[in-house]
């Protein structure tokens, strides 16, 4: 009989224990760990987010009371759930929110990201949610949010930047370099790899915009001379050609001026009797007509 009294007792005894198993579990289970798969939860809803790293001493510190502040949340009903970030496994999302110190507490509500700034005791942290407080606080800038394209190609920067932290070490731990050896590797490495980025991106412009022909027509030296001799020849000629020019002018300005002085002067009617007389006097020695003479031109 004591036995059958027992079993029942037992079975009660197992029951309540689930009962309060289950609801410790659910207490705890409410602070979410974000990482770089599942932290777009966080989109939709409330959220409470802490990103902590766990050699941080203020982190320890806040860690009993976001526990509380979960619990209490979770209690109430409030319909908002906390979250943490463990920076030191998801750098990407350290980045992604540029996370400059630690602890740092987001609020976030169906996409619009605000950071907690005030104090960090439970009280403080509910009513913050509770009142309403968070409409008090500007949101994050749309070009600043986390799930932009812009913030997404820093969070890749922040994991780049880690997994070649984790080179560094590796290759001083394992392999025994030291810091200048680790360091000369790596500066190798990123001219190699600028260099065929380089190449990459000429290669690309090239296919997507071609180079034009060129109409240039090369032509030898020896062209190059002939051509420029029959340009000096050219140049002499057309000089000797304004000097013939000239010197028409010039010839036609003294027959011009030879022919008006000879038909003004006084002593053309001397002349002519004394040409009469020698003529009739039959002296022809002063008779000899006067020759002008020309310039001499130049050969062609």
């Amino acid at each position: 009989m004591a036995r059958v009294h027992t079993v029942p007792q037992f079975l009660h005894f197992f029951l309540y224990f689930s009962f309060v198993l289950c609801c410790f579990t659910s207490f705890v289970s409410a602070n979410r760990e974000l990482d770089e798969d599942n932290w777009k939860e966080i989109l939709e809803g409330e959220w409470m987010v802490e990103f902590y790293a766990p050699w941080c001493p203020a982190c320890k510190d806040l860690s009993p009371a976001w526990r509380e502040l979960s619990t209490r949340a979770t209690r109430k009903a409030l319909g908002v759930r906390t979250a943490g970030v463990d920076v030191t496994k998801s750098p990407g999302l350290s980045g992604r929110f540029v996370v400059t110190a630690l602890p740092t507490i987001f609020h976030v509500i169906d996409g619009e990201f605000r950071q907690y700034k005030g104090p960090r005791d439970v009280e403080s942290m509910l009513g913050y949610v509770e009142e309403g407080r968070w409409k008090q606080t500007e949101p994050v800038p749309a070009w600043k949010a986390p799930h932009s394209i812009q913030m997404t190609l820093v969070a890749e920067f922040f994991k780049l930047s880690q997994a070649l932290r984790r080179v560094h070490e590796m290759l001083m731990e394992t392999y025994g370099l030291p810091t200048w050896g680790s360091y000369l590797i790596f500066a190798v490495a990123t001219i190699f790899i600028g260099a065929l980025l380089g190449l990459v991106l000429v290669c690309i412009i090239d296919l997507l915009y071609p180079p034009r022909r060129s109409d240039k027509v090369f032509v030898s030296q020896r062209e190059l001379d002939r051509r420029a001799r029959g340009d000096q020849d050219h140049k002499d000629k057309s000089d000797d050609d304004q000097e013939l020019i000239n010197d028409d002018i010039v010839d036609d300005d003294e027959n011009a001026n030879n022919s008006d002085a000879e038909k003004n002067s006084p002593s053309d009617t001397s002349d002519s009797a004394s040409e009469k007389a020698g003529c009739a006097g039959g002296d022809t020695s002063g008779a000899r007509p006067e020759v002008r003479k020309r310039r001499a031109r130049k050969a062609d």
